[in-house]
């Protein structure tokens, strides 16, 4: 005897087949890319390194913390640029990428010029000036990373393009570039972020071996040394990268191999203290996604200190005071990444200024344009 099949029942079944099979035909959802810890690590140490900097400005009379002070400078601005460079490397001129650009550094550079120009006047007791051209203390940072990264997509394209950026560093420093956009800083830093658009993970790799390891702590210690010697000798104001060879009465030839060599001296330490940053993840791998709260924010107790005198009570002015300094601006940097606080100033740091956008606006004829005619 033939079994009837029942339609109310075969459909459904064949209905389930057929869409099992059409899931097994599409393509799979791309997997979210993570992180890389390392990176993460890395700009970690690098922020505490800019708090901790900030905060020994004043204590400069100590040996150890004029030493530490130099030794800090010489290379953690360098550092953060380098590795915000190789984090660069897809940057295109895309509307998506154009949006995000505008609004992780634009829309924050305006508020916190306007706060920290506030701050100064409403706390420091100074005059007030307002002047977007003219970046005030850190925000300098935003405004040329601004620039720089707008640049990414011509880096990629010219032959010798770190041959280009020196050049362009070193001819900077020959007149006075003035105060405006911080030209000498954007134009003369310039290098360490092409270097790190230049950078690939096999590069950073060759630091993770042992014996990268032991020659980056060896260099540290030997460049601390050498800046206990080298800061009462040296103008503090090289390592600012915002002179002309003009302001510290040298030739435009001997200035420029003091640039030169700092260049040099910056990328040694570099990967010296990226040789000794964990590969794997840590207690504060997370932190390392939130540095910019720690940069933008740290500022007003670093300017406190200053306006208050804070930093020039006796105690501080001793071993154990520029130690203790030391760790207090370290506990200061981590608070700063910490979720609570970038949950409360997010709407601050990370506003959401989306409304000022909208849809990608092109020329009304452009679709009338016959193919090589639109020259």
């Amino acid at each position: 005897m033939t079994q009837l099949s029942d339609p109310g029942i075969a459909a459904p079944q064949a209905v389930q087949a057929q869409q099992a099979q059409q899931a097994a035909q599409a393509p799979a959802p791309r997997p979210r890319k993570e992180r890389d810890p390392y990176f993460d690590n890395a700009k970690f140490l690098a922020i505490l390194l800019v708090v901790v900097g900030h905060s020994l400005v004043g204590l400069r009379d100590v040996p150890l913390a004029g030493a530490a002070y130099l030794t800090i400078y010489l290379f953690h601005m360098p550092l953060f640029i380098l590795v915000t460079g190789y984090l660069s490397r897809n940057f295109t001129f895309g509307s998506g990428k154009a949006r995000k650009l505008v609004l992780q550094l634009a829309v924050p550079y305006l508020l916190f010029e306007f706060l920290y120009s506030m701050y100064n006047w409403a706390v420091g007791g100074n005059e007030l000036s307002l002047s977007l051209l003219d970046p005030y203390y850190l925000t300098w940072f935003l405004l040329a990373l601004f620039w720089w990264r707008l640049s990414t997509p011509v880096w990629q394209q010219i032959r010798w393009p770190l041959a280009v950026a020196v050049g362009i560093s070193l001819l900077s420093y020959l007149d006075d570039l003035g105060d405006e956009l911080e030209l000498h800083r954007t134009l003369g830093l310039l290098p360490f972020y092409v270097l790190g658009l230049l950078l690939r993970r096999e590069h950073f790799a060759l630091l993770h071996r042992p014996v990268a390891r032991v020659l980056g702590a060896l260099t540290l210690a030997g460049a601390l040394a050498v800046a206990f010697v080298a800061h009462r000798r040296m103008a503090v104001d090289w390592v600012y990268w915002k002179h002309p060879h003009s302001e510290f009465g040298v030739d435009h030839l001997t200035g420029t191999a003091m640039r030169l060599a700092m260049m040099v001296v910056a990328v040694v330490l570099i990967a010296a203290f990226l040789s000794l940053v964990p590969r794997r993840r840590t207690w504060f791998t997370g932190l390392g996604a939130a540095t910019l709260y720690a940069y933008l924010l740290h500022g007003f107790g670093t300017r406190l200190m200053t306006y208050s005198g804070f930093d020039d009570l006796e105690m501080w002015h001793s071993v154990p005071g520029v130690l203790a300094m030391a760790a207090i601006a370290l506990t200061v940097g981590t608070l700063l990444c910490t979720p609570p606080v970038v949950r409360t100033f997010r709407w601050l740091v990370e506003p959401d200024a989306s409304r000022m956008f909208t849809g990608l606006r092109r020329p009304a004829d452009s679709r009338n344009v016959p193919a090589g005619k639109g020259n």
